[in-house]
């Protein structure tokens, strides 16, 4: 027979950014404990407030199950000394199993007997596995940790009760000197302490204190309480699921109703209006049915509907006083030059170690000279980029983004407009900040792409150069999340730049602020921002023999390793990469500088390789260059069927070496072929 188990863990209220990870990880934690403890289950239901983790483990096993195991121990020889009793080492082994040399057993093992002793080991009822819960909470991490009272225990938050049921029974246990039982407490302003009668009751005794367990439930009624706001008052809300997230981890008891503030602030920019409600007030933006934003908003309550009319007021107040510094910097703003401001950024620090943020704008208004021939710019977005990057971080310095840092970019494209910047200046400054986040948005110009790009580069190689490089999970200046945003920049605008000649190309410049250095480990950065694009799918062997061929332009090696990927379930994959692999491992022997003669072709064998070479070297077309290759395998097989490669005539074994190392130059823009796997 089976019972459901309810472990609660009550606290003080955590951040919003941590409640649903925890919950899940509290699920993935309790899973693996009974697994591994041979706990039968059947599901796992997970629940979360601010103030409340907990799990019910569904169809729970009464007892673990039986466990029967065979060790091999010493040879025979070993065990047994010449009169044939056990020798310490037999008893020694024994021992250590918990058994007696009466359960040794000898089996035959390729012509050799060894010791084998078996041993079962009788399932425990499952309350006295469950004492080790405790344990299974201690193990739990989180991003940020407390001490409170006397405890030397760092958790996330002061543990107020714990409530471990198995079925209606309460186990008794302790964490971190909270004793356990069935006491759980009530939404803090309109419930109180409760006892939970069962596993199976639980969000019934909860419900009738004010607080939804369930994450999904208390998501369903924010959702459902505002689709009633928007159908009664003819509105759109924006429900953003971010923001929804956050706002259902922050209330145990949800009630969505609508404020509205003076029409008089819809004359600020919208985005600062949006940043102030979401961002700032967790409020969600109510638009009219054409899209316009409308004076309004909608907020959720952490209680019922009582006194709701002064909850309004007061979350109304709040707005307002956000407002009016949004106006009031929208106003102020105004009067500031732009050449003012950046001849102000000379005095702002980009980084201690490494000058200013006007030094920065320099030497990437250099790097966007460099890339702009490359990335195909008409001289009309020269003209616009230059610009770009002469001003581009001016909005820093303002009063809006100093209170809205979320801003930057955005105000500074508006800004630019009222300065009569044109428009593809003002939009290539707010793009340079895209992509904010791994999955982010991309510049949808060119102009603004090639800023992006120059602006990451010369961030990525100024921390480089300075020996701040990240390492291990450590990143505080988000460098992984700039070459991500290089990578799906070139990637995205098909721009054929290979990396490795541009990095080149970049420490070649001269900067009066800057010398770049530690080059092998920026592009060793790069090929691992690659690496994280590539699908999971495609196999690890294959991924590294692309990351290190020799062509580094990062559309073509994501479109390579899919290439091949596909191919190695065909069954010439084999045979055509195990030719390529030869002639690599024969051609790393080929001496520098030394060209293919034909003349001294003995067979036709050679001449029948050096022309197929050849026609690989005219095609451009990725899949093509590859099928070639492949079908180059019959080729290069008779090619070492009729050749002797490393023969006494000097001429002629450079010579074929040579060829080989043709091949193998051609054949490395695609892959290290030695490096895949074939067996």
């Amino acid at each position: 027979m089976t019972k459901n188990l309810l472990v609660e863990l009550g606290l003080e209220e955590i951040p919003a950014y941590i409640v649903t990870p925890a919950m899940n990880q509290l699920r993935d934690r309790m899973a693996n404990f009974l697994t591994d403890n041979r706990l039968a289950f059947e599901s796992i239901d997970v629940f979360s407030t601010p103030r409340r983790l907990a799990v019910r483990v569904c169809g729970l096993a009464e007892e673990q199950t039986d466990l029967t195991e065979d060790f091999k121990g010493p040879a025979k020889k070993i065990a047994l000394d010449a009169d044939g009793n056990f020798t310490k080492a037999a008893e020694g082994f024994v021992r250590g199993k918990g058994l007696t040399t009466a359960d040794i057993e000898f089996r035959e093992i390729k012509g050799e007997e060894y010791v084998y002793v078996t041993k079962h080991e009788q399932g425990k009822p499952a309350k006295e596995v469950l004492a080790g819960i405790p344990e299974v909470l201690k193990s739990m991490t989180f991003p940020v940790s407390m001490n409170w009272a006397s405890n030397t225990f760092s958790y996330i938050r002061p543990v107020h009760t714990l409530t471990v049921l198995l079925g209606d029974e309460a186990l008794e246990m302790d964490f971190l000197d909270i004793s356990s039982g069935r006491i759980s407490r009530g939404h803090r302003f309109l419930g109180k302490e409760t006892e939970i009668v069962s596993a199976d009751s639980y969000e019934a005794d909860l419900r009738a204190q004010f607080v939804i367990t369930d994450p999904a439930e208390r998501q369903n009624m924010i959702v459902k309480q505002i689709k009633t706001i928007e159908d009664k008052h003819n509105v759109t809300v924006e429900i953003d699921q971010n923001l929804l997230t956050e706002v259902l981890n922050l209330v145990e008891y949800p009630t969505a109703f609508m404020g509205s503030f003076d029409a008089k602030y819809l004359e600020v920019p919208e985005e600062v209006l949006v940043t102030s409600m979401k961002n700032h007030q967790r409020y969600f933006v109510v638009r009219d049915k054409a899209g316009r934003l409308l004076p309004n908003f909608i907020s959720v309550r952490n209680g019922n509907d009582q006194y709701i009319d002064n909850v309004i007021k007061g979350n109304e107040k709040v707005l307002v006083a956000r407002l009016e510094d949004g106006e009031f910097f929208w106003r102020e703003d105004q009067k500031l030059q732009i050449a003012d401001l950046v001849e102000r950024l000379k005095a702002v620090t980009f980084h201690e170690k490494i000058g200013s943020l006007y030094e920065h704008m320099v030497r990437t208004a250099t790097i966007s000279s460099c890339l702009a021939d490359q990335a195909g710019l008409s001289e009309e977005e020269k003209t616009a980029l230059a610009r770009a990057a002469a001003i581009y971080k001016f909005d820093l310095l303002t009063g809006m983004v100093g209170e809205f840092d979320e801003l930057q970019g955005i105000m500074g494209e508006k800004y630019a407009l009222l300065a009569g910047e044109t428009p593809a200046v003002a939009v290539a400054i707010r793009e340079h900040y895209l992509p904010n986040s791994a999955e982010g948005d991309l510049p949808q110009t060119k102009v603004g792409a090639v800023l992006a790009l120059a602006d990451k580069l010369d961030t990525i190689l100024s921390f480089f150069s300075v020996g701040l490089i990240p390492s291990g999970s450590n990143d505080p200046y988000a460098l992984r999340r700039a070459t991500q945003g290089v990578v799906r920049i070139l990637e995205a605008f098909g721009w054929n730049i290979a990396i490795d000649e541009l990095i080149e190309r970049l420490y070649a410049l001269e900067h009066d602020s800057l010398v770049y250095a530690h080059q092998l480990e920026v592009l060793d950065f790069f090929r691992a921002r690659v690496e994280k694009m590539m699908d999971k799918d495609i196999p690890k062997d294959i991924v590294n023999a692309v990351l290190n061929s020799s062509h580094f332009v990062v559309s073509d090696m994501l479109e390579v390793a899919h290439i091949l990927a596909e191919k190695a379930k065909t069954p010439d994959f084999k045979p055509a990469v195990e030719s390529l692999a030869r002639v690599f491992n024969l051609a790393e022997k080929a001496e520098e500088g030394v060209d293919v003669d034909s003349a001294l072709f003995e067979n036709a064998q050679e001449k029948d390789l050096a022309e197929r070479i050849e026609q690989i070297v005219a095609v451009t077309d990725l899949r093509a260059i590859i099928d070639q290759l492949f079908a180059l395998q019959p080729v290069i097989d008779a090619f070492f069927d009729h050749t002797m490669v490393m023969v006494e005539d000097i001429a002629v074994k450079n010579n074929r070496l040579a060829l080989l190392a043709a091949l193998t130059n051609k054949a490395q823009e695609i892959a290290q072929f030695n490096q895949i796997n074939t067996k």
